[in-house]
């Protein structure tokens, strides 16, 4: 709750004039307490979650010419029931998992100096801590992912989200409770070790859920913008590890390419990766008809 009665005392605090942007948070936020501003982050995962998959459902069962071109792995085609069926699954683990941890980890996010009020954080402030999270986040992920895929972490655990051998939008965060728990915790180690403010959290766990529906998504879209990233994975790369599925041993990066780079664990796919791209190009020119040779390509990514 912000310490000011009206707009006129918080600008005198901070010695100048209120931006609009400070303007409007001071107008939402003044009455609100800290804890319900950090609950909003529950809301927002929901809604994004929920909104975000819906264009990647429609074109999956619409499979026009024009998007079937994209599809990553085309001989798979899921229903709506089928999609339906792991957003219900989805939403039970979000109000017996992910909710109550949203909600009652609001003491770590209170000591640790997560801010709600003014002044507002500056853009390039803003996007280094943002930077700094997904840098945080995909190297913790990066050795978590590949602790999942020890026998024991995927046979008892990791081997829920591989059930998705062609991932779908809804199916990003489709995983058992305790993968959930553990990799929740790379994404709450960036904002814990450079805290800022409550407006950049909430970004940050936007973003990383866009993110994680565009790699599940099954479609490659040339004019997605996360391909002007560097060192950007994306959903090729990601759906290659998919495909795999328990016996894979690369491609464990969650947004980056950097650790699969130096630990040596895409070697095998960089290799394949030639004539996935040779046979993918061809398959698009045809208009996407042949199927059967893209899938071919697949099964040699396979056999890394």
């Amino acid at each position: 709750m912000l310490p000011y009665e009206t707009i006129q005392e918080a600008g005198i605090s901070l010695g100048r004039n209120l931006t609009f942007a400070e303007t409007v948070w001071f107008t939402y936020s003044a009455r609100k307490s800290d804890y319900i501003l950090y609950c909003h982050n529950t809301l927002f995962l929901f809604l994004f979650y929920s909104l975000i998959p819906l264009p990647y459902m429609f074109i999956e069962l619409i499979r026009s010419k024009n998007t079937e071109k994209f599809k990553i792995q085309p001989k798979f085609k899921n229903s709506f029931s089928d999609m339906f069926k792991c957003y219900r699954k989805v939403m039970v683990t979000f109000v017996f998992v992910v909710g109550p941890l949203q909600l009652f980890s609001f003491p770590i996010i209170e000591r640790v100096g997560i801010r709600t009020g003014l002044p507002l954080p500056s853009g390039s402030e803003m996007f280094w801590q943002l930077l700094v999270y997904f840098v945080v986040e995909d190297y913790a992920n990066y050795w978590l992912h590949r602790l999942l895929h020890s026998k024991w972490g995927y046979e008892k655990i990791h081997r829920v989200h591989h059930e998705y051998t062609a991932p779908i939008g809804f199916a990003a965060p489709y995983a058992h409770w305790a993968e959930i728990l553990v990799l929740g915790f790379a994404s709450f180690l960036g904002p814990l070790m450079v805290p800022g403010h409550m407006i950049t959290f909430w970004l940050w766990m936007i973003l990383r859920q866009f993110e994680a529906i565009e790699t599940h998504s099954g479609y490659d879209f040339p004019w997605s913008p996360a391909k002007y990233i560097p060192f950007y994975g994306g959903s090729i790369y990601h759906d290659y590890h998919h495909y795999v599925g328990g016996k894979s041993q690369s491609n464990f990066a969650s947004v980056f390419t950097y650790c699969d780079y130096i630990y040596g664990t895409n070697k095998g796919y960089r290799y394949q990766k030639e004539v996935f791209d040779k046979t993918r190009e061809k398959f698009r020119s045809e208009g996407g008809q042949n199927a059967e040779s893209y899938l071919f390509s697949m099964q040699a990514l396979k056999s890394e």
